[in-house]
């Protein structure tokens, strides 16, 4: 795995020396490529992943819809895992790999004990749980309180501005799954968008004008 001022200069949150040492030792640095699957629905959470670099996308699918709940970014891990390794549940979710992603991944068992023995590992379950918790109200109230086309240009705009591009390289299905609505629906918004001049369609790509 890296060496220890390799990783702890990414993960400079856990301060205590003893954290440490456990992190080394029964943790594991570990690559994986876009696409790979991190955890499934229905599976039970063997490990839990702190994200070094990369991005995982976690969402949860019925029949053939997806809805987005959020992405695990560097410094962060996922909220869904980490509640059902807790309490020896299966996973409600999936996650997958969207990019190059490197993960810090140590035994699911060990999280209730890091609870209690280190200040800092409860500081950052709990500043997890928080964030997710934002981030899923927001959710939740985008998709009960604005129509989807405004849905739609808001997270072109989001992503765009993330990216720093104006040219937003996404396909509609996908943007679909990213919104919880299906293809058909976002290819006759994007084509309204288009005849309104707010953006030009591309083949797998969007330009927001």
């Amino acid at each position: 795995m890296d060496t220890a001022n390799d990783l702890f200069k990414k993960l400079t949150f856990f301060p205590e020396p003893e954290f440490r040492e456990e992190l080394l030792k029964h943790g594991q640095v570990v690559s994986f490529n876009k696409g790979d699957v991190i955890v499934k629905d229905g599976q039970y959470v063997k490990f839990l992943p702190i994200v070094l670099k990369g991005a995982i996308r976690v969402f949860q699918q019925k029949e053939d819809r997806e809805i987005l709940l959020y992405y695990v970014k560097a410094e962060e891990t996922c909220t869904m895992s980490l509640a059902a390794a807790y309490f020896n549940n299966k996973s409600t979710s999936h996650g997958v790999v969207t990019e190059p992603t490197e993960l810090l991944i140590f035994p699911s068992s060990l999280i209730d004990q890091w609870q209690l023995k280190y200040p800092s590992w409860n500081k950052y379950v709990m500043h997890m749980f928080r964030r997710r918790y934002d981030e899923l109200i927001n959710s939740f109230e985008g998709i009960v309180f604005d129509h989807i086309p405004h849905r739609v240009l808001e997270y072109l705009k989001r992503k765009g501005l993330d990216e720093n591009t104006k040219t937003v390289h996404i396909s509609h299905e996908h943007l679909a799954r990213e919104l919880g609505s299906t293809r058909v629906v976002i290819s006759r918004i994007l084509k309204q968008f288009e005849r309104d001049k707010k953006i030009k369609l591309f083949r797998g790509a969007i330009e927001l004008l």
